[in-house]
């Protein structure tokens, strides 16, 4: 039996009719966001403002701005082909599929986000440093480690992951409840502390473009420039959140369902190809003008406001004091300023408002990841057809998490720090980009009927954006190599 199973032909279809409005439909989009509105937004851009001001926050508007395009480019393959983009990249060259699945392990082993969603809640129920002490035994000392919280927290994914039938609509329902408390919350936050002079040196900082302080190397500046949004892989999970929601030909395939709760529905590993016809032009505008829309208010429009929330609390209640926490403390030390200027209400709001932004980030992580190395495992690997893309899923999520606690226990013991790796996931996420956004471009143009491939603009903006990740990863790439 060969290693790499063979793929199938595109199979004929006509594009299923779009009958729902758009908010009917609203889903996939909001989870991108829970998605993007995680560490980036809440731990490095904002620590990046305590430390060197609002001079380079237009990095930040950048990066939204990009990857709104690239979310289009991606969401036109799946809603015109029904595949993921995974499995269009494999058709464009089969040794693809191994090497986006070593990118997705580089890019998202390291439990960061779950190491950072257990610190934030031990910081909401106790402090930071509870049970830190040489004195701490017994129960002290095990609520003290950093690895309990971390377990916690991917208990408490595993039990949305693996308890409904249906995994999307579990991840969808959170996420949405998540993102609304937490943009409620950063609103609040900003009413309490925001000055007029904080505002002014925000909107300088968003149109300073092209500024970076002398003292940021640049393999950190590419790194900021890539946690804004999704970043890395984490953009490429679009595509599974479309085709479960039955977006486009995804109405053709089955969603994924949960190996525990029964019999798994066979999910074709290949999708479908429309004639170009005008009854299918027709119904092609109407998809594409639901994915236009679903990036403009969620991830562009609502992305950039929390990101700008964020930042703005940061610029507002630590900068002016010259205060940069340490890495596992910006979320509880700033909340413990807010509650100096706004009392124990805004301690409180801000805390909840973190752990909410972290959580949401990990549970669509988690389920990011599984999907795509189920999706490239069970669609490439000829013997992985033995079994369902769903109990893929399963086994894949739940070694991911006990891998996390693993490895959040050896980095405790040998105090590595969670910020490390989630730069590190970053900064290969920014390779991992300047390989997909050249070739998701590559893919639409070449592989879509012609009603369906991008205009002048989409190609100029994906253009762009190939400039400056591919840009900024050769000059990391030669200064790695040159010192």
């Amino acid at each position: 039996m060969p290693l790499l199973a063979p793929l199938e032909d595109f199979k004929p279809a006509d594009l299923p009719e779009r009958t729902q409005s758009f908010w009917r439909m609203a889903g996939p989009g909001a989870i991108l966001v829970g998605l993007s509105i995680g560490a980036g937004e809440i731990v490095v851009w904002p620590r990046a403002v305590a430390a060197y001001g609002a001079g380079m926050i237009w990095a930040a508007g950048v990066g939204i701005f990009l990857q709104t395009w690239i979310n289009l480019e991606i969401a036109r393959w799946t809603i015109a082909t029904g595949e993921t983009v995974y499995t269009g990249y494999a058709r464009v060259w089969r040794g693809f599929a191994p090497l986006f699945l070593l990118l997705t392990v580089l890019g998202w082993i390291a439990p960061g986000w779950g190491q950072a969603s257990g610190l934030a809640l031990k910081a909401l129920l106790l402090t930071p440093d509870y049970g830190t002490g040489p004195e701490a035994t017994g129960l002290a000392w095990l609520l003290g480690t950093q690895t309990f919280w971390t377990a916690a927290s991917f208990a408490g994914v595993a039990l949305l992951l693996f308890g409904p039938k249906l995994v999307y609509r579990s991840v969808e329902k959170t996420v949405e409840a998540l993102v609304l408390a937490i943009t409620v919350g950063l609103v609040a936050v900003a009413l309490a502390v925001g000055t007029l002079e904080t505002w002014k040196e925000l909107g300088a900082g968003l149109v300073n473009f092209g500024y970076k302080h002398p003292d940021v190397p640049f393999k950190k500046f590419f790194i900021w420039l890539v946690f804004a949004g999704a970043g890395g892989t984490a953009n490429l999970f679009y595509t599974f959140y479309l085709r479960d929601k039955n977006i486009g030909m995804g109405a053709r395939l089955p969603a994924l369902t949960n190996a525990l709760r029964g019999r798994q529905e066979t999910i074709p590993a290949t999708g479908y190809r429309f004639e170009d016809n005008a009854a299918n032009r027709a119904r092609w505008r109407a998809w594409f003008s639901y994915i236009r829309t679903d990036q403009l208010v969620f991830f562009f429009a609502l992305n950039s406001f929390t990101i700008i929330l964020f930042i703005f609390g940061a610029l507002a209640v630590l900068h002016p004091r010259g205060i940069v926490p340490e890495e596992n403390r910006l979320i509880y030390d700033q909340a413990v300023i807010l509650g100096e200027v706004w009392g124990g209400t805004g301690r409180t709001i801000f805390l909840l408002v973190g752990m909410a932004t972290l959580f949401s980030t990990q549970l669509a992580l988690v389920d990011g990841v599984a999907r795509s190395m189920a999706d490239i495992v069970y669609t490439n690997f000829a013997a992985a057809r033995r079994r369902e893309l769903g109990w893929w899923y399963l086994a894949i999520a739940g070694s991911w998490m006990a891998a996390g606690v693993a490895l959040t226990a050896v980095m405790e013991w040998r105090e590595i720090s969670n910020l490390t790796f989630l730069l590190n996931a970053a900064y290969m996420g920014g390779f991992a980009m300047a390989v997909y956004v050249p070739l998701t471009l590559y893919l639409n143009l070449k592989h879509l009927p012609r009603c369906a491939r991008p205009g002048p603009l989409c190609i100029a903006m994906m253009l762009c954006a190939t400039l400056v990740y591919t840009g900024f990863a050769v000059y990391c790439l030669v200064t790695e190599f040159t010192g």
